[in-house]
């Protein structure tokens, strides 16, 4: 005689039922030949059911030993086990337990895609297998559109496809009527003359009838064992090694994963309300984190673009110890000297001393307050100013001390609004002193203090010989070469002054620090916000969690049937993670595109503030999403992975 196909040896199967335990198998052995067709019978809690899933690797025994094929499946992984269920057994359930969201042909081919199976061959088989059974033209089918009889001939096709050797069968006419349940016990006694071995756990007697031996338990024992035919072992072993599909290594593992990605599309299909809701959270929290660090940088371009207007790389020497030092006007030692001694430096590229003065402007019947600003032919450039029309003063004016005046925006407006030549040759009263102009300098953004005064610009020497009367500046405005630090600039310009004056009676104001705070506080107000929307994006992935983990819950059956037909505990949490996944990367592709939208928005309301999204920072975001999904969307993927299948098989 052949070895048995299953040989189980003093099984016992304990339950824990509060402070009792309950014995459903009690030291039970039994062996089972290749080519069998057995039928176990039995009241209800006779221990049909537990003997079934002990015998299918849905269930460990509790002691004793269980071999398949001469293997011991108490040595056996949980991934083992799956690879046993996947390749050795098939399951015809009573209640079917089609995946409702696949069609019949979907649901025939899940074995097979676990067993690593192409997707053209894994097709063409359940073709053949649904035209062998009847049901070829229901392929397309959704369980909730197949009788019971068209069900259950979907359910032997599922158990088939991977060329079971032993086909497990659960009450398989139970939920059927008399018609289509002969039509099942015929496919089945046809399967059993191909050679298979067919376990049938049945309550009918005239169900077991049908089968060669009938076992019958009571109490979770065997009280008789009855045979009635010889079975044709050879042929089982044959057939089983003739269909079976090898689909191990990298490209079924790749396979397997585009049917995750597939199944999880499917999923999100059938829950679309729930998918959306899933994703509205990523998508406020990566459309808010994107548009503010767009928002941020945009700021921050903004505003350094407005230091620039007030001259790049600046630092300017003002008289007195310190900002607010009262006797400051008092000071002298501040003079044309300490200019030329500084333009001799090679850091520097640009100086220009400047005096100031305020007084009345006068244009025909028009007057107002004015700022005179006395300056270098090469202040214009120090400071960046850019001319609207007409020309500056040059060297030449300094020296000669011309009365040549360059006036701001603001003075155009105010005296020359409707006169077509902005004021360009036109001659004003500055006090009592004429001053043709000759140019007009656009309006410079981002100066601190208003920008609504008159400022009117001369050249220091005609400022100091008609309007002070005083040889000290008010200041040096110094431009620093552009690859020299400003730091070591000023360090540079407080040596060589305090060596000249002897004592240090002047103070810098150095643009680039105010530049360095700004950018700093906008940095920190952008990380502040940006923390926030963090935070959004963290209530997202918990919301994903959660709803993944009610997904989990609601089909705690279908996972069972996964595990059952062969899946891995890896590719459940494949599925599970992948799915997760997906709701989070196609939510954070969506808030991508609302950033976007928001910032072509902004753009259109705010021409000269222009928001901008890199393409490091798209990727960031999208990135960004995909982790929340693989982080928050473990733990119930996890879960899943690690139910227990016989557990998940009894959740309706």
């Amino acid at each position: 005689m052949a070895d048995p196909i299953i040989d189980l040896q003093d099984i016992r199967r304990e339950f824990a039922a509060g402070d009792t335990t309950v014995v459903a198998l009690d030291d039970l052995s039994l062996s089972i030949q290749p080519g069998e067709m057995v039928a176990i019978i039995g009241s209800s809690g006779s221990g049909k059911s537990t003997l079934l899933n002990i015998l299918g690797c849905l269930d460990r025994p509790t002691s004793g030993a269980y071999r398949v094929a001469g293997k011991s499946v108490a040595e056996l992984d949980a991934d083992a086990l799956a690879a046993l269920r996947r390749e050795h057994f098939g399951f015809i359930f009573q209640r079917y337990h089609l995946l409702g969201d696949l069609s019949a042909a979907e649901n025939v081919e899940i074995p097979a895609i676990y067993a690593g199976m192409k997707a053209r061959d894994r097709r063409t088989r359940a073709a053949q297998l649904l035209a062998r059974l009847g049901v070829n033209d229901r392929r397309g089918h959704h369980p909730n559109q197949l009788s019971g009889g068209q069900q259950q001939r979907v359910s032997i096709a599922r158990a088939l496809i991977n060329g079971a050797e032993v086909i497990l069968a659960d009450e398989p006419t139970g939920a059927l009527d008399r018609r289509s349940g002969e039509e099942v016990l015929k496919i089945l006694k046809e399967l059993h003359g191909e050679g298979r071995t067919i376990i049938i756990v049945t309550h009918d007697a005239d169900v077991a009838a049908r089968a060669e031996r009938t076992i019958e338990l009571r109490d979770g024992r065997i009280v008789s064992d009855r045979r009635s035919e010889t079975g044709n072992s050879a042929a089982a072993v044959a057939v089983g090694r003739a269909e079976r599909d090898s689909g191990s290594g990298w490209s079924g593992a790749l396979r397997r994963l585009r049917e995750a990605s597939r199944m999880a599309l499917v999923a999100m299909d059938a829950h679309r309300l729930r998918a959306f809701l899933t994703m509205l959270g990523i998508i406020i929290g990566i459309a808010a984190v994107s548009s503010v660090v767009a928002l941020g940088n945009a700021s921050q371009r903004k505003v350094l673009s407005d230091i620039s207007n007030l001259g790049t790389n600046t630092i300017e020497v003002f008289p007195g110890k310190d900002f607010g030092d009262a006797r400051a006007g008092k000071i002298k030692t501040l003079v044309l000297g300490d200019a030329r001694a500084l333009e001799r430096q090679g850091f520097i590229s640009g100086v220009t001393p400047t005096v100031s003065t305020s007084t009345t402007v006068r244009y025909r019947g028009g007057e107002s307050n004015v700022l005179v600003n006395g300056v270098g032919e090469s202040y214009f450039q120090v400071k960046g100013a850019k001319l609207a029309k007409g020309r500056l003063f040059d060297s030449d004016a300094v020296r000669n001390i011309e009365r040549q005046a360059v006036i701001d925006d603001n003075t155009r407006k105010a005296f020359f609004a409707n006169d077509q030549t902005s004021g360009i040759g036109r001659v004003i009263w500055l006090g009592k002193v004429p001053c043709r102009i000759v140019g007009v300098i656009a309006q410079q953004q981002g100066g601190f203090g208003s920008n609504q005064n008159l400022s009117v610009y001369l050249p220091y020497t005609t400022v100091q010989a008609q309007f002070t009367g005083d040889h000290s500046l008010r200041s040096i405005l110094l431009r620093i070469s552009d690859e020299v630090s400003t730091t070591l600039a000023e360090d540079a310009v407080t040596t060589l002054l305090t060596q000249r004056h002897n004592v240090k009676d002047f103070v810098i104001l150095n643009t680039d620090d105010i530049r360095r705070t700004i950018t700093s506080t906008t940095q920190t107000l952008a990380f502040l916000v940006a923390a926030i929307a963090v935070i959004s994006l963290v209530v997202g992935g918990i919301g994903v969690m959660n709803i993944m983990l009610v997904s989990v819950s609601e089909r705690i059956s279908e996972i069972g049937v996964r595990m059952a037909v062969g899946a891995r505990r890896s590719d459940i949490l494949q599925q599970f993670l992948v799915e997760a996944t997906l709701i989070s990367s196609i939510g954070g592709i969506a808030g991508i595109l609302v950033a976007i939208l928001l910032g072509t928005v902004v753009n259109i309301a705010m021409p000269g503030f222009q928001v901008s999204y890199s393409l490091f920072s798209i990727a960031a975001a999208f990135l960004t999403s995909t982790g929340v999904g693989v982080a928050f969307g473990f733990f119930p993927a996890r879960r899943a992975a690690f139910l227990d299948p016989v557990v998940a098989l009894s959740r309706d």
